[in-house]
């Protein structure tokens, strides 16, 4: 049985997930609407990312016999005004969440949970990663954004991006 604080933010992160999910769908939306295909497919997977990051929790939770609870989704509320911005902001976000995954292991440190600190690791490794990836696309965009042919091409190397379920043992 995992502890009360460590369950309740481990659910509160299976929300964070959604609406990571939720905010990304709102970010690659913008860019269809904007003819970034490429753009909108690469948030598009980030979004299916996330889902699957809140499924994981939900099935570790579920593993360890541990009550699931589902809050409401919010809705985005960060105003989609242009394509550069929309990327620090989904920096920002990224950053944001890697803050909650620390927030919940040092949860689980403080309880020596270590089942838990082990599952939450993958998690720690994956959060890097999605800095890096959004970190790199707001330095690729500020290089190549302005021009048109420069944006062409990042945008047509996005497109291709494909997903690809994790591979995490619970």
């Amino acid at each position: 049985m995992l502890e009360k604080k460590v369950v309740d933010l481990l659910n509160q992160q299976i929300n964070k997930e959604f609406y990571s999910a939720y905010l990304y769908l709102d970010f690659s939306n913008y860019y269809y609407e904007e003819g970034l295909d490429g753009f909108g497919n690469w948030y598009k997977i980030q979004a299916q990312e996330e889902r699957d990051h809140a499924m994981l929790i939900l099935q570790y939770l579920q593993n360890n016999g541990e009550k699931v609870i589902l809050e409401s989704i919010d809705k985005p509320a960060i105003e989609l005004t242009d394509a550069k911005s929309i990327l620090a902001e989904g920096l920002k976000h990224e950053r944001y969440v890697t803050g909650l995954i620390h927030t919940i292991y040092d949860a689980a440190y403080s309880v020596k949970d270590f089942r838990t600190m082990q599952f939450l690791d993958w998690f720690v490794k994956e959060q890097c990663e999605e800095e890096n990836n959004a970190e790199s696309l707001v330095k690729r965009f500020e290089l190549f954004g302005d021009d048109p042919k420069s944006l062409y091409m990042l945008d047509n190397e996005l497109s291709g991006r494909t997903y690809s379920a994790p591979s995490l043992v619970l």
